[in-house]
């Protein structure tokens, strides 16, 4: 049964409809995206890549986008609008691709070879074994355990 509080999902194959109050919401979020004058939007930009980039905030697994929005001094929707506009993603995705990377350099670094894949994704900042693979393997293509056999023979 269709909800006629509802309307159709742009290219959804079957014709799924979203209820009114999901609509309503990514309404209010546009909204949001369209009201940020852009010297705000430019002055989180740079704020969120020294918190999370150069502070290395991406580390804590419980460092969640309320607790950046705090430390910047702005409410969570502003934050949000500006990952999703200027980083093409969402905040978890933002955090797993630093998460990523600093996985990469630590699984070929010759300093932490006799350190577990485990051991590497929490020091990347991951919070658990699982949510470490899967964004692991959609990012890079392979597996760690893969990629560092692969390259941990090459000098870096």
């Amino acid at each position: 049964m269709i909800d006629s509080d509802a309307y159709p999902v742009k290219g959804h194959p079957s014709g799924h409809r979203l209820p009114y109050n999901l609509r309503e919401r990514k309404i209010r979020e546009a909204v949001y995206r369209k009201q940020i004058r852009r010297e705000l939007a430019d002055e989180l930009y740079e704020k969120i890549l020294y918190v999370i980039g150069k502070q290395k905030k991406y580390k804590d697994p419980d460092f969640s986008a309320r607790a950046l929005a705090e430390e910047l001094h702005t409410n969570s929707r502003y934050l949000s609008a500006v990952i999703n506009s200027r980083f093409g993603m969402n905040y978890s995705c933002l955090l797993n691709e630093y998460r990523i990377k600093e996985a990469l350099r630590l699984l070929v670094d010759k300093r932490y070879a006799e350190r577990s894949i485990e051991e590497i994704s929490a020091m990347a900042g991951f919070s658990n074994r699982q949510s470490f693979y899967a964004s692991f393997y959609k990012n890079v293509g392979e597996t760690p355990n893969n990629y560092r056999r692969r390259n941990g023979r090459e000098e870096k």
